[in-house]
C-alpha cells in the first residue's frame, strides 16, 4: 500500500507521484549538521559537541530530526514535550530528586514539560526526536 492508494494501484504519472511524494520526508544526515553545544551555565563536566540534523520545523511549534552528542554532561530543563528514540550509544539521564536512568540503543522516551535535571552522554549518543513546543 503506497500512500492509501492500494485500491487505486499505484501512479501512472508524475503528477501523482509529486502529489504523495510532498507529504514524505525523509530523515537525511548526509547534509551538513547544525554545530552547538550546552547553552552557557549548563555545562556540569567535560566539552560535549552536538549535531543536530532538524529536518521538520512547522509555524504549529513541531519539530523532528536527529540529534547527536559527544560525552559531557549538562543541566537540562524542558518546557516542551520531546518523544526520542536512541540510535547508538549510551547516556544517563537523571530528573532532580529521582535516580539517573540508563539510555541505550533502542531506548524510547518522553521527556514532558518541567522536567528539569541533567543529561550526561557516556558514550555519544545518537537520538530521533520530535519536539512539540
Amino acid at each position: 500500500m503506497l500512500g492509501g492508494r492500494a485500491s487505486k494501484g499505484a501512479p501512472t504519472d508524475f503528477t501523482e507521484w509529486r502529489e504523495i511524494v510532498s507529504h514524505f520526508l525523509k530523515i537525511d544526515t548526509s547534509v551538513e549538521p547544525e554545530h552547538g553545544a550546552p547553552a552557557v551555565g549548563r555545562l556540569m563536566s567535560g566539552d560535549p559537541k552536538f549535531r543536530t540534523w532538524n529536518v521538520e520545523e512547522t509555524d504549529g511549534g513541531l519539530y523532528a530530526g536527529i540529534w547527536e552528542s559527544t560525552p559531557g554532561k549538562w543541566r537540562i530543563e524542558y518546557d516542551e514535550w520531546e518523544f526520542c528514540h536512541i540510535l547508538s550509544g549510551v547516556s544517563l539521564i537523571a530528573e532532580d530528586g529521582a535516580e539517573a536512568r540508563t539510555v541505550k540503543a533502542g531506548d524510547s522516551f518522553v521527556l514532558r514539560p518541567g522536567f528539569k535535571g541533567s543529561w550526561e552522554v557516556l558514550e555519544t549518543t545518537r537520538k530521533e526526536y520530535v519536539i512539540r513546543l
